[in-house]
Order: C-alpha cells, then sequence, then structure tokens
C-alpha cells in the first residue's frame, strides 16, 4: 500500500453555480471560472454530468505541469467517449481514473477507459473489496503534481466509500473541495440499506471525516437530483435535513425511507467490482 502516487495533477478554480437544469449533459463548471489565488490558477477543473443515472463526473488537470496531467472521478461508461475527447480537446493527460465506492445505480466507465488508454490506472478503497490497480485507504495521497488528493474512509452507504479532499497546506489550493460520492448528496446523502450500508456508520463518517473540514470547503457529491452541483460544508451543517439531526434521529430517517430497489443494482454492482467490464479477459482486467 502507498502513501503517495507521485504523479502529477495541479488545478484552475472554478465555481460553478449552484443550480442548473438537472438534465443537463456538460454543466456550466465546464466553462472554468477562476478565482484570484495563484495555486488555484492552476487548477483545471470540470464538472460533468450523466442525466440517466444523474451522476457527476469530476476532471481535475495540472495545467501548470508540461504534461497536464489529470484525472476523472466517478466516470460513468455511457459517456467515456464524452469525457476521453475532452481530455483530448485540452490537450491534457489522463492517468488515473478513480472511483468514490462502488456504484448501485450505474456502470463506472473505469474499465472502459482503460481499453482505450491503457496508461490509466484505476483507483478503488481496499475496503470496497473490487478490483482497481490501486487499493487505496484513508490516510493515502494521491499526488498529481505538487499537489494531492487525500482519502478519507467514509463508509455507511457501503463499506468502501471514501472521500477524495483536496490537499491542505500552502501550496495547496482553496478552498478545500471534497468529492464526498454518496456519502454527503445537496441537503441528502445516501441510502444505507444496501450494500453493507449502516446508518450509524455514514452518521459517524460524515460528521468526523467531512464535517471537521473547514466550513467554507466545498462539497461536490456524486449524484445530484434536483439541479444542485455544489454546497459547502458550512451549508451542509447548516441546512441538510438529515445530516443536521442528532445520531437517533438521523437512524431513524433513515430506517423509514422506504426507497424502491435500485432498478441498476443488480447489474451494476457486479461490473463495479471488476471497474466496469461486464466480461474481463486477462488482457482487459482491472
Amino acid at each position: 500500500m502507498f502513501k503517495a502516487l507521485h504523479h502529477y495533477i495541479f488545478w484552475r478554480a472554478a465555481i460553478p453555480s449552484t443550480l442548473l437544469n438537472s438534465k443537463s449533459f456538460v454543466l456550466g463548471s465546464q466553462m472554468g471560472f477562476s478565482t484570484t489565488s495563484s495555486h488555484m490558477s492552476k487548477l483545471l477543473f470540470r464538472q460533468l454530468f450523466e442525466k440517466e443515472s444523474s451522476t457527476y463526473t469530476y476532471l481535475l488537470a495540472d495545467v501548470s505541469h508540461p504534461d497536464k496531467p489529470a484525472l476523472l472521478i466517478d466516470p460513468v461508461d455511457r459517456t467515456v467517449d464524452r469525457d476521453l475527447s475532452l481530455v483530448k480537446d485540452l490537450g491534457l493527460k489522463l492517468i488515473y481514473a478513480i472511483n468514490t465506492h462502488v456504484h448501485a445505480d450505474h456502470i463506472t466507465g473505469t474499465g472502459l477507459i482503460k481499453t482505450k488508454a491503457p496508461a490509466v490506472k484505476s483507483i478503488i478503497s481496499k475496503a470496497s473489496n473490487s478490483k482497481a490497480d490501486i487499493l487505496v485507504q484513508s490516510g493515502d495521497k494521491i499526488y498529481f503534481g505538487d499537489l494531492f488528493l487525500e482519502v478519507r474512509a467514509t463508509p455507511g452507504h457501503t463499506v468502501g466509500c471514501i472521500t477524495y479532499v483536496t490537499g491542505d497546506g500552502p501550496e495547496q489550493p482553496q478552498p478545500r473541495m471534497a468529492f464526498t460520492g454518496d456519502a454527503v448528496l445537496i441537503r441528502g446523502c445516501g441510502r444505507t440499506d444496501f450494500q453493507g450500508g449502516s446508518s450509524e456508520t455514514l452518521y459517524k463518517s460524515v460528521h468526523s471525516q467531512i464535517f471537521t473540514l473547514p466550513k467554507d470547503a466545498l462539497i461536490y457529491p456524486a449524484h445530484d437530483y434536483r439541479g444542485f452541483t455544489v454546497s459547502t460544508v458550512g451549508e451542509e451543517m447548516l441546512y441538510n435535513p438529515r445530516l443536521t439531526k442528532d445520531e437517533e434521529t438521523f437512524k431513524n430517517i433513515m430506517a423509514n425511507l422506504n426507497l424502491a430497489y435500485p432498478k441498476m443494482i443488480d447489474i451494476a454492482v457486479p461490473a463495479n467490482m471488476v471497474c466496469g467490464l461486464q466480461d474481463p479477459t486477462p488482457n482487459n482486467a482491472c
């Protein structure tokens, strides 16, 4: 197990509108807004959307490095061609395709990406018990250039959920960004009734690993169903209708959601355990 992956990725700040049409295919944050921070000016950031599963994919790249190395967070199989086309258009070198967890509502694009760009390395948590080139755990750092993503274990939605948080320190962009998967959604959270989920575990994960970040840290979830694109730790601590409650109330809320069985789960989960490759071969495995 590694504690640092010495590859490259930097950034240019992009703060998207907090409310966009949820049917948009590529969100307005693809425009790439920038701040006055010299460190943030190194980041190229894009927030992309897959409309069938309402999934966000995030592209981050180090535009100050000659190679312009990049990574994708939570790619979807249906939009791999779009994502790789954008990477090419922007002159980036994709080095990582990473997942926040084993998704139940769509098939990850990591395996398909690897068939089209074999040099790309896939990443997922060790606790997920799924396959990837690199298995990470809490405390690991994924370096891209002089910046990095910090791995924080945030189980509860599934046993293997992790949150990727941009680095802390004088050379890291501010405000920090947390890619929370389904652990924290904007004014919500992921369900806890399958894949080893636990409302008690999720509550503790969020309050110890996400709500301890600075209040201005940006929250970028894996999904949104109402058109929101970004929140902050401070906002969710004040306004999240589930996670602002005490633990017992939260557990009661989660136990009485009465949600339908996910329509893609029986296809998506087995595929996502092997990088989304439904029929992996020795030459085409994670």
